[in-house]
């Protein structure tokens, strides 16, 4: 019996394998201190290169577990410090060396995932990009895989940012929270009416209640021409 539900799940992970889109792409975000888990994220091994939550792979290596289920492997990308490079080839010895982008000095963001942006449009101007933290925790990984893949095909036809946001189920005032605008035609997809970054206790409440307010998940997506503007 064992035997056969291995072949089964070989034979699973053959089909998902062929049947993955060559043109989605990811970028994970791995350059971050990790300040607001101290002392148990420290400066020299901040809490993406950590098993946080003790399944036996770090945060960095869940993310890309993750990822990898769905898109090619050569096809994921990891922003870090240059201080952390050598980790995230220990960690993820999967990802091809030159997708590990290093930077010297950490300028946040959008210079990191502009590099990265340049070299996937390189390899394909038509490729879908997924631009995710590496510190996520995700229940329920077969819905997480469906929203994103929807999400890649979504702005595979349209010239905008896609952000995915999560229903809050209490009034946490350590999360950013996206206000829904008016809806774009296509289910489940809104315009944002607006982003408030870590609101006091009483405005996440307000937030809340209303109905109209998801949690940020820092997830953004957008096809590369897009990125490139």
């Amino acid at each position: 019996m064992s035997r056969i539900f291995r072949n089964l799940v070989s034979e699973i992970q053959t089909l998902l394998i062929m049947n993955m889109n060559n043109a989605n792409y990811c970028v994970i975000l791995a350059g971050g201190r990790g300040r607001r888990l101290w002392p148990y994220s420290r400066k020299n091994e901040p809490k993406q290169f950590l098993d946080f939550f003790g399944c036996g792979r770090t945060l960095l290596q869940s993310t890309f577990d993750r990822f990898s289920r769905i898109m090619p492997k050569e096809n994921i990308y990891v922003c870090t410090n240059a201080e952390f490079s050598d980790t995230v080839a220990e960690q993820l010895p999967d990802v091809p060396a030159g997708n590990i982008i290093a930077e010297p000095v950490s300028r946040n963001t959008a210079p990191c995932v502009t590099l990265a942006s340049v070299q996937i449009y390189q390899r394909d101007t038509n490729a879908r990009v997924i631009i995710t933290p590496s510190d996520m925790l995700v229940m329920n990984d077969e819905a997480f895989a469906t929203n994103i893949l929807h999400g890649l095909d979504f702005v595979a036809d349209n010239e905008l940012l896609l952000t995915m946001g999560v229903k809050p189920t209490r009034p946490e005032p350590g999360y950013g929270y996206i206000q829904v605008g008016e809806p774009t035609g296509t289910a489940g997809v809104y315009k944002v009416q607006s982003f408030t970054e870590k609101p006091e206790r009483d405005f996440a409440r307000m937030f809340m209640e209303s109905g109209e307010f998801y949690w940020n998940t820092s997830l953004f997506l957008a096809n590369v021409r897009h990125l490139g503007r």
